[in-house]
């Protein structure tokens, strides 16, 4: 069986987040979706569980952050081409996203990111895979 990744992630509104990530073209799995929890499904192998905050506090004792303020993490997620990392960038911003900077083309890799409703950290990116640079290892 492949290794499947959850991420957990806080939200003021699940019904609200449900929504916003329904216009990026997500889909939730019922079976794991209640009135304070539901499972964002990306892949095969990836969830992104969104935890009402009251829930989310449950599973640890640190303070949860305010992510319009401070960053936890930055969720990265590949896309097929430089077209469809612009298409979820301007899905996301007209349903609300922020968006905090412009996209930044590095020839083999093209990245472009959003703050999502929560102001979580979403990028996509687009990697040529015969492109990439080769690491040199320092002396």
């Amino acid at each position: 069986m492949a290794t499947q990744i959850f991420v957990n992630l806080a939200v003021k509104d699940l019904n609200r987040s449900v929504e916003f990530f329904t216009k990026l073209g997500y889909t939730f799995n019922p079976k794991f979706t209640d009135e304070k929890a539901t499972c964002m499904i990306i892949s095969d192998t990836i969830y992104i569980m969104l935890l009402t905050e009251p829930f989310f506090q449950t599973f640890t004792s640190k303070r949860i952050i305010d992510a319009h303020k401070e960053v936890e993490c930055s969720i990265c997620i590949s896309a097929e081409s430089k077209d469809e990392v612009n298409e979820m960038v301007a899905k996301a911003e007209a349903a609300g996203a922020i968006i905090p900077n412009p996209a930044t083309d590095y020839g083999f890799m093209y990245q472009h990111s959003f703050a999502d409703l929560d102001g979580h950290h979403w990028e996509f990116v687009w990697m040529d895979p015969n492109g990439a640079p080769e690491h040199q290892p320092e002396d």
